[in-house]
């Protein structure tokens, strides 16, 4: 695409935007089961006009914009205080999770270098931790130390994390949930281990920060995890998650807030402009998300998200008693507590259900295996799931009755010859070669994603990551042409879809 050579009036480019979403998940149904975090439409406004105030005031200086350090205190205070933080935390307002794991851990790894003079840190963490933490050591240089854990629960084993830990550790990592399976991993066991063995614990609670406090204040079973259980000392946290919050806002906490953060803060005079000094990675920001959930978390108050977390549990538990008693082709991995949990089968193709379940209007996340976890779909169920847990539930039996009866599964067990030996003598051109067999051009998605999941499902991570990385080099590629300059073939017909809806007309 061209850089424009004439501006567009304002109705033009909305337009234009309009329908670049159109291809985009339609999360306002209730149907979409990941990515979207929704209080509904009050909250909503309240979201969007709170961001729009502050759009242009920049976090950048402090002293210039007073407001975005004091909303920044503010949200940061009420987080400690939902945590458990006590009168010595502190912490930062960040972009999102990503960023809060990586000043964790850069904090961990310069605290350690000055104070222990380890030079050579290694971070210790089961293989269930985000892929976060796997990113922050590529960045920050740092030996990744990845543990086995439990086969069946998915839990991080304490002797096993204690075995690992060695003069480099610099810090230990658990989760409260992990993202995939939903286990909330044994934390104050090895909140024990890290104060035996005097060293740093972080636990990664992004998407259960703004949630777990509220589902055991209301009496689900929820075992300890904050900054109150000994021996952990830092946390991260978001709120564009079961906070509710617009996107890019999160927290990371640490117990020994005033020591530990001034590892996190970068500041340089050496150079010819004016002094740069940053509590996180960003440096100019958007005042927007900050405000944007201080505003949430003012409205929504600790009552506001009781009622949200008791009608998300309340359907959550509504949606897994059906998988475990009523569904027998399927099972649930794990014990989860909150919600968020994963589905596999031993008998049905679990990525083919996937598939079927997006013909009835469903997204549920196709999750490759890895180590013990086979191949499964995740669930993160939230309020804006809630009312349609029962239709849900419904499709989800009948889907599954209809691969029982087609005899679609289980899941691919082995490669096709074809394929396999692709994979066993890969080069340059293997995304292509691929992507011909399995009925793509390498830049555009088949319709069912089944063949494709089960095949990547099969092969080993390193190779996966490097065809997914190409993948998505493609898909980003500034040569492929505008939607509005051509539109390739396989979207006329959900250009046309568009079309008639933004016209009214019926698609039936």
């Amino acid at each position: 695409m061209k850089f424009p050579e004439q501006g567009q009036d304002t109705g033009t480019v909305l337009t234009k935007l309009e329908l670049m979403k159109s291809e985009d998940l339609p999360w306002e149904e209730g149907k979409v089961f990941a990515y979207v975090y929704d209080a509904g439409p009050q909250a909503m406004k309240l979201i969007k006009n709170s961001f729009s105030l502050f759009l242009t005031e920049n976090g950048l200086d402090p002293t210039a914009f007073p407001s975005a350090m004091q909303l920044e205190k503010e949200v940061i205070g009420m987080a400690i205080d939902l945590i458990n933080g006590g009168d010595k935390a502190e912490g930062s307002f960040t972009s999102g999770g990503t960023e809060s794991i990586i000043l964790a851990i850069k904090s961990a790894r310069d605290f350690a270098n000055a104070e222990r003079n380890i030079s050579e840190p290694e971070l210790l963490l089961p293989e269930t931790a985000h892929p976060a933490f796997t990113k922050a050591c590529q960045y920050l240089k740092i030996k990744p130390v990845v543990v086995k854990v439990n086969e069946q629960n998915f839990q991080a084993i304490g002797c096993e994390m204690e075995q690992a830990i060695n003069d480099n550790t610099i810090m230990m990592v658990a989760s409260a949930p992990g993202y995939g399976h939903g286990i909330i991993d044994p934390i104050s066991e090895l909140g024990q281990i890290a104060l035996k063995h005097d060293i740093l614990f972080h636990v990664d609670s992004c998407v259960g920060g703004m949630y777990l406090p509220f589902a055991k204040q209301l009496g689900f079973d929820i075992p300890d995890f904050d900054l109150s259980v000994p021996g952990v000392t830092s946390i991260s946290m978001d709120f564009h998650k079961w906070g509710y919050a617009a996107k890019g806002a999160s927290a990371v906490i640490y117990k020994d807030g005033a020591k530990m953060r001034s590892y996190q803060i970068f500041a340089w005079s050496g150079w010819t402009g004016y002094s740069v000094i940053n509590p996180t990675v960003m440096s100019t920001k958007s005042a927007g998300p900050i405000a944007a959930c201080w505003a949430i978390l003012n409205h929504m108050g600790k009552q506001g998200y009781l009622d949200l977390v008791q009608k998300s549990q309340t359907a959550a538990n509504k949606i897994m008693d059906a998988i475990t008693n009523d569904i027998e082709p399927l099972r649930l991995m794990g014990e989860p507590k909150a919600n968020l949990f994963a589905i596999t089968s031993d008998t049905v193709d679990i990525f083919a259900l996937a598939d079927e379940m997006k013909t009835r209007g469903w997204y549920i996340q196709p999750q490759f295996g890895f180590s013990s976890s086979k191949g499964n779909v995740h669930l993160s169920v939230g309020a804006h799931n809630a009312d349609k847990a029962d239709e849900f539930i419904s499709d989800l039996k009948m889907m599954t009755a209809k691969l029982v009866t087609e005899q679609k599964g289980p899941s691919m067990q082995q490669l096709p010859d074809d394929i396999a030996e692709l994979v066993a003598n890969p080069d340059e051109r293997l995304l292509e070669k691929l992507s011909e067999l399995l009925g793509s051009d390498g830049t555009n998605l088949p319709e069912r994603m089944d063949a494709v999941n089960n095949v990547l499902n099969l092969m080993e991570p390193k190779l996966r990551d490097k065809l997914l990385a190409d993948f998505l080099n493609q898909l980003y590629s500034s040569a492929d042409k505008s939607v509005f300059e051509g539109v390739k073939i396989p979207k006329i017909y959900r250009l046309y879809r568009y079309f008639k809806k933004l016209l009214g007309y019926s698609d039936k």
